[in-house]
């Protein structure tokens, strides 16, 4: 079914195509190539008035008194700017509900995991934001500003003004940044996200990863204490979604941090990068249960894409909240190589994290989000075993354990949709 689907689309997507050497491209072999167009900015079209577009950052800080270790998100949100004017446009207003005004604004979300986790909220109406559009992208409002190499900013929100605007979705703080970036290792998902299935609004929910392994260095002042993050220990990951509406359920994993059982050795270039759910295309259809996911193994490439539906990708995945902690089962697999997963995050690290759709919905209201996730991954590869018995020499294909690694420090996240 899932190959049926892909096949009728990607006929569609091909017409878009012209020259095989662009044909070809929707066929790499490795997923771990930069391709900072997919990082533009998206609100084109029919996406300017019923889209949403955001660029997200999370890495681990210490602070420089203690050297605790804190994790950190940022990340930009754009939506609708073809509705919005001076100020921000907010859809979860009561009045706004009533009258179904959608949301227009640029929202800059900052905060942290663990203890006293948060989210907090800063908002401009389209007029107060510039935005390079065309890659390399920059996107800049008041003293926030992101690009592909830099980002700074300061979000503040008194408990007062967090209590009085329940509009604007998030808790009391504030948090200051100055941060350099260098995205080391891409997860690029291949056509599903190419030029062509852009053009096609084919999909409601876009994704790319274009530093599952980043390297962030600078600092962070949070509430008046400063973190240092330094791009050996910041574990850092960067991507960005767009499109029309979120995804239920919503998975995903990601970490740079691992270390071999087998050896002992921490794994200095590696990274692995899960994410999905319920993708659904623009013909309406949806795949029910289906997730992407790559590992980055000391160089060596391992895809479990199920967009590429020629690897035949098989996944099965559990999620499951708990009274403590959320847990992830995934287990993925093709012809070549399997990969299994067990993490789990404390919900006390968490936070619910909070987004309203382009339409003015709000459906997500449990979407649980961390980055102190801990786990275990196995990798496995196809090969050749042979032995000799008393009359011939015996063949079969087996799986052979390539590394079994404990995981941390993983960015983390599940919900699904309020059932109505």
């Amino acid at each position: 079914m899932v190959k049926e689907k892909f096949t009728q689309l990607e006929e569609t997507v091909l017409e878009k195509i012209d020259g095989l050497d662009v044909r070809d491209k929707l066929f790499e072999r490795s997923f771990n190539h930069s391709d900072i167009e997919r990082n533009r900015f998206m609100l084109k079209g029919a996406l300017a008035s019923e889209g949403y577009d955001w660029w997200w950052h999370s890495f681990t800080g210490h602070n420089k008194k203690t050297g605790e270790e804190k994790a950190f998100f940022i990340e930009f949100f754009t939506v609708n700017p073809e509705l919005g004017g001076d100020e921000p446009v907010f859809g979860q207003l009561p009045a706004n509900k009533k009258n179904g005004v959608k949301p227009s604004y640029v929202m800059i979300k900052a905060g942290c995991w663990g203890e006293n986790a948060r989210q907090l909220h800063r908002f401009f109406g389209w007029k107060q934001v510039n935005i390079k559009e065309d890659a390399p992208f920059q996107i800049s409002a008041d003293n926030c500003f992101l690009s592909e190499s830099r980002t700074l900013g300061k979000v503040e929100v008194s408990a007062e003004d967090a209590a009085a605007h329940p509009e604007w979705m998030c808790d009391a703080g504030k948090m200051v940044w100055d941060l350099n970036i260098e995205k080391n290792i891409a997860f690029n998902v291949g056509y599903g996200a190419s030029w062509a299935s852009r053009e096609l609004d084919a999909f409601e929910m876009f994704w790319h990863a274009e530093g599952m392994k980043t390297f962030y260095n600078g600092s962070v002042i949070l509430d008046g204490e400063e973190y240092i993050v330094d791009k050996d220990s910041c574990y850092g990951y960067a991507d960005k979604n767009w499109g029309k509406d979120f995804t239920s359920p919503w998975v995903w994993l990601a970490s740079s941090h691992l270390k071999s059982k087998i050896s002992g050795q921490w794994l200095e270039n590696t990274a692995f990068d899960i994410g999905g759910g319920r993708p659904k295309i623009r013909t309406g259809q949806t795949f029910d249960n289906v997730i992407l996911g790559a590992m980055w193994y000391e160089g060596e490439p391992y895809e479990f894409n199920f967009s590429r539906f020629w690897t035949l990708t098989k996944t099965k995945f559990y999620c499951h909240e708990g009274d403590d902690e959320i847990t992830w089962q995934v287990e993925q697999e093709t012809p070549l190589a399997k990969m299994i997963a067990e993490i789990s995050c404390q919900k006390k690290d968490m936070l619910l994290i909070n987004y309203e759709a382009p339409n003015g919905e709000k459906l997500h209201n449990r979407l649980w989000n961390g980055g102190n996730g801990k786990g275990e991954i196995k990798l496995y590869k196809k090969i050749l075993k042979t032995k000799d018995t008393d009359s011939e020499k015996k063949a079969e294909f087996k799986w052979e354990l390539v590394d079994d690694m404990e995981a941390y420090n993983i960015g983390c996240e599940y919900g699904e949709y309020d059932k109505k």
